[in-house]
């Protein structure tokens, strides 16, 4: 499978992905060029990966997130056990807050297995605001969703310590 070109399913599904001028969101050939976009789906959501590493390429991580804590989540993605080999521990994860679902890990789920698999306590990484987020969301969280925001007290307010954890 050729990465960094693939596409995240919900079902954690790695599919090749081709941005086409008509068709930039489906799927499509197998071969790798500059055509090709990276996306990640979790169930009903949606995101451009290409366009979250611009956005987010050369920042500082916000901070580091705890391994053990996400590591449960790790079987509701496919893994490429070949491309976890090669995955570099370094280059921050990228998050995004998800309306009333809380932080999801959108890019380094091999560096997440790598780092689990090595005892690595932690990874760092970096949390789009909510601009970068909404640019990089290809579908989920349609409008209506947002009407619902804030009904209920407190509900999808997180603090650092509850999105990265105490080592």
């Amino acid at each position: 499978m050729t990465h960094p070109h693939l596409h995240h399913t919900g079902t954690g599904e790695h599919v090749p992905t081709a941005l086409r001028p008509s068709d930039a969101r489906r799927s499509g050939s197998d071969r790798a060029d500059s055509t090709q976009v990276e996306v990640f789906q979790m169930l009903g959501w949606r995101w451009d990966i290409t366009e979250a590493k611009k956005l987010t390429q050369g920042r500082a991580p916000d901070g580091q997130i705890v391994t053990e804590r996400w590591a449960a989540m790790i079987q509701l993605v496919a893994i490429d056990a070949e491309h976890v080999v090669q995955v570099d521990l370094s280059e921050p994860l990228i998050m995004a807050t998800v309306p009333n679902g809380g932080m999801l890990i959108i890019d380094g789920w091999h560096r997440l297995c790598k780092a689990v698999a090595f005892g690595v306590a932690e990874l760092p990484a970096v949390i789009l605001t909510e601009e970068e987020e909404l640019a990089c969301r290809i579908f989920g969280g349609e409008e209506d969703d947002e009407e619902t925001e804030g009904e209920i007290e407190g509900e999808g307010d997180t603090t650092d310590e509850d999105t990265f954890g105490s080592a």
